[in-house]
């Protein structure tokens, strides 16, 4: 499935990655599903609640997570997934990150390295919940910033 989000989010996803740093950011995708795929209308920054090790693991709590769902069904929206960073690491799904997720939704994932922002990419879990699958990412109306490879962290 495609994913498809406006070069503001991408950005503010890098901007909340790159003032979270050393620790892990996260926060909510916002929007609609439809034709095969997924577009983002909102983000929504949430604090990583993680105490034990938040510079690689995030948290969120349910309460955060009751405000975000109350605040898509305000605005005729669903939650879409989750996104998180990826301090001084590749912007790939942990196996605690596959441990941890759902399928269907999806979550994308910001490498951090040394408090710059670089690859954003998209993930899926797979139904069976033994591997995600990377999604397509694409920014309407624009192309992703020219300063963030793919491969790059």
């Amino acid at each position: 499935m495609a994913i498809e989000l406006s070069l503001e989010d991408w950005t503010r996803i890098e901007q909340h990655g790159a003032s979270a740093y050393p620790n892990e950011c996260c926060g909510m995708l916002l929007g609609q599903a439809k034709d095969g795929r997924k577009v983002i209308v909102d983000i929504l920054p949430l604090p990583n609640a993680r105490e034990d090790s938040p510079r690689n693991r995030f948290l969120i709590l349910p309460e955060d997570f009751i405000r975000g769902d109350q605040e898509a069904k305000r605005r005729g929206l669903d939650i879409l997934g989750f996104y998180h960073s990826h301090p001084d690491h590749f912007a790939q799904p942990s196996e605690y990150d596959r441990q941890h997720a759902w399928p269907w939704y999806t979550y994308l994932i910001l490498g951090v390295n040394g408090g710059v922002p670089g690859a954003l990419t998209g993930w899926q879990l797979t139904e069976d919940r033994l591997q995600f699958l990377q999604e397509d990412l694409r920014v309407l109306g624009a192309s992703p910033p020219a300063h963030r490879p793919e491969g790059q962290q």
